[in-house]
């Protein structure tokens, strides 16, 4: 697998990203790893480097991006926060990606039996962990469809809740970013959020 030049990066289009991200989870549910050498492209990027994409994923143990997109050095900004929640340092790291590095899709993935959506769920209160999970409960409110045992104990209340934190996540991507969104409507980059399944492997798009 080579190592993205800037020439291949200015040659892909939002779509034939998100298609690349889609054939490496894959690769990766199918324990197919394409064949690159991690030293070589310590080399190949020292001099600077040309991501296709930008991934905000939680810090979870299990939700690596460059894992479970089979990618390599060079290939994608990843942002890592629990709950991938969104916050102004990320907007402006995501522009930064987009506007000025090159990359040409933000991907805004949840997983299954996140512990923060758990916590926000349970409305759990611990010094700054209080504030990050105040960002989520938008997507509580927003679940109405479950109407008992509204809390970490209910899988399926906890799955929907983080699947429509995911969404609103990206819908506050386009309304906080002048920047983003520009890019978007012009066509320049997508956005496009998904799940990803900690047992199974399998990330689900949201198309």
């Amino acid at each position: 697998m080579k190592t993205l030049t800037k020439e291949m990066q200015a040659a892909l289009t939002p779509a034939k990203a998100i298609e690349i991200l889609k054939k490496g989870n894959e690769r990766f549910i199918n324990n197919l790893k394409a064949n690159r050498n991690l030293l070589q492209q310590v080399n190949e990027t020292s001099e600077g480097q040309h991501p296709f994409a930008v991934i905000l994923s939680c810090i979870d143990s299990r939700t690596s991006a460059e894992l479970i997109f089979d990618q390599g050095l060079g290939d994608i900004f990843s942002v890592r926060i629990a709950g991938n929640i969104l916050n102004e340092d990320i907007l402006g790291s995501m522009e930064f990606a987009c506007k000025l590095a090159g990359a040409k899709v933000i991907v805004v993935l949840g997983h299954s039996k996140c512990g923060a959506i758990k916590g926000a769920c349970d409305h759990k209160e611990m010094g700054h962990l209080t504030t990050l999970l105040s960002k989520i409960k938008p997507a509580i409110a927003h679940e109405n469809t479950v109407k008992e045992n509204r809390s970490s104990s209910n899988a399926e209340f906890v799955e929907k809740v983080a699947a429509l934190n995911v969404s609103l996540t990206t819908k506050a991507i386009i309304e906080r970013s002048t920047i983003l969104r520009d890019l978007i409507k012009s066509g320049e980059i997508a956005l496009i959020g998904g799940m990803y399944d900690v047992g199974t492997g399998v990330v689900t798009f949201f198309e």
